[in-house]
């Protein structure tokens, strides 16, 4: 099968109203230069035409649906641009921060983005430090993030970057209930409570694999103490 059929079939069983089918061609550029660039600097062990559709496309636009028209989002731990890269194909309107402390990972984004000509830009950072940034504290209308770390830890590295009035977006696997329950006292600390629990199927080639998506709206400032240093965050979380 060509990689257009592979895309269609894979977008059409996750996304029947066929919201995402007209895209095939970019993510085929997507798709080639990953696996090219994946042969020099290790981005991913997927690289498989159905395994990228499912896990990398596909399973990043599962949180689209929640980020306003012309938001601009930090995706925090971007790695090699997921869920950055399929987020600014499909939408245009927003206006995407990649931020990720790997520089050699931020390169496959920008020049995605430069290739694409996608509404991008790279930070090569650590969140918690830029956290307590003024230039970048509480100033983003959204914040995503992706099989980056357990929620009562990522809460600490995102929620303080979104704007009050703004949305933490997180895509967990499975076992994102269990996590969110973990967590729920320190995102209230943080300022934000959730407001969307959805536990939607990512069908891949192999079958239906579970995720849950979490949506946190930010009531309130976040208190200036957070976030704090890395070691004390992953070792004491909220």
């Amino acid at each position: 099968m060509s990689f257009s059929e592979i895309y269609l079939d894979i977008m059409t069983k996750n996304f029947p109203d066929g919201r995402y089918n007209d895209y095939a061609d970019k993510f085929e550029i997507l798709y080639n230069e990953l696996v090219d660039f994946n042969e020099k600097v290790n981005l991913t062990a997927v690289t498989d035409m159905a395994g990228a559709c499912a896990k990398h496309f596909a399973d990043s636009l599962l949180i689209e649906e929640y980020i306003p028209e012309g938001a601009t989002l930090c995706d925090v731990g971007c790695g090699g641009g997921f869920p950055t890269l399929p987020l600014a194909i499909v939408r245009p309107d927003l206006r995407i921060t990649a931020l990720d402390s790997t520089e050699k990972k931020l390169k496959f984004v920008s020049l995605m983005a430069d290739k694409l000509n996608l509404n991008v830009t790279t930070l090569s950072a650590r969140a918690e430090e830029i956290g307590q940034n003024e230039e970048y504290r509480e100033k983003f209308d959204c914040v995503c993030a992706r099989a980056v770390a357990r929620l009562n830890i990522l809460s600490e590295l995102c929620i303080p970057l979104v704007r009050v009035g703004g949305k933490f977006i997180s895509c967990k696997a499975a076992i994102g209930k269990e996590e969110l329950c973990e967590a729920a006292d320190g995102i209230e600390k943080l300022g934000a409570a959730v407001t969307v629990t959805k536990e939607p199927d990512l069908i891949t080639a192999e079958g239906a694999q579970a995720r849950a998506v979490f949506v946190f709206d930010k009531e309130t400032p976040t208190p200036k103490a957070y976030p704090r240093h890395y070691s004390r965050i992953s070792k004491k979380p909220l």
